[in-house]
């Protein structure tokens, strides 16, 4: 790394990724070889169901009719994929929806072809359904076309209604369960440093869900005292959403990223 590069990666702070793991390990292991200063601090658990549940088994026998087969996040990718029948080959006519990066990044670790996978363009302003609808799903004729949503065992309804009113036939699957995370004495002292040098950290939020479960794993650690200084502590969200809710939840700097490391990087500095 150049000297220039090290003095700015100095007076950059050091970057929370609240994103569940591994990805925030990943997380941090892109933004240190970007030369940012980063720490794990996931604020979401992910809990996937076993590849021999019933309702997984159904959902992927259900496949082979489908349009689409619509991810909504990397985890949902690894959790459904881990599932697939020996021998099973991805079908020339289904689409792989994906809303961001991390999801597309999954699809193509699961050797899903390039062509099948439908996703918001790289440089869109943002990741979100609504622009995987305005950028790939909108020209596709719906009506009477199965579509399949590997999602949470809970998520957001948007796609699934805007898909449902052009005339497909809509069901979900849940391949996995988010709850929040267990934190230790490793957490605890990582929170700690934050309160006391809290111009020298900054969080990244990736999930409105997310946001909610911080106070709750203070109330675990017996640290709620922190709260109110942490939510002084600057926050990037990757999506208006997001930025509105950790407003509304009392976060006092809200800036907007993308889900990015490379473009975090480069605003951080």
């Amino acid at each position: 790394m150049s000297t220039s590069a090290v003095e700015a990666s100095a007076r950059s702070p050091c970057v929370l990724v609240t994103r569940p793991q591994p990805q925030a390990d990943e997380w941090v292991c892109r933004l240190h070889l970007l030369g940012q200063q980063a720490a794990a601090l996931p604020l979401l658990a992910i809990e996937p169901l076993a590849g021999d549940d019933p309702l997984l088994q159904q959902a992927w026998q259900q496949v082979a009719g489908c349009r689409l087969l619509m991810f909504v996040s990397p985890n949902a990718v690894t959790a459904f994929m881990a599932g697939r029948p020996a021998g099973w080959v991805w079908p020339e006519h289904l689409l792989a929806g994906a809303t961001g990066p991390g999801t597309v990044a999954a699809l193509r670790e699961m050797a899903v072809p390039e062509p099948a996978i439908a996703a918001p363009r790289p440089d869109a302003a943002q990741f979100d359904a609504e622009t995987l609808w305005a950028h790939r799903l909108e020209r596709e004729s719906w009506v009477g076309q199965r579509v399949l949503i590997v999602r949470a065992s809970e998520g957001r309804d948007w796609l699934s209604e805007r898909l449902a009113s052009q005339g497909a036939l809509v069901s979900h699957v849940a391949a996995y369960r988010r709850s929040a995370p267990r934190w230790g004495e490793a957490e605890r002292s990582l929170l700690h440093r934050v309160v006391e040098y809290p111009q020298q950290h900054a969080w990244l939020l990736s999930s409105s869900e997310a946001i909610g479960h911080l106070k709750g794993c203070l109330d675990h650690l017996g640290e709620a005292v922190l709260w109110a200084p942490l939510q002084q502590v600057a926050a990037w969200a990757t999506h208006p959403r997001i930025a509105q809710n950790a407003l509304a939840a009392g976060f006092a700097q809200v800036h907007p990223a993308q889900p990015d490391p490379a473009w975090l990087v480069q605003a951080l500095r």
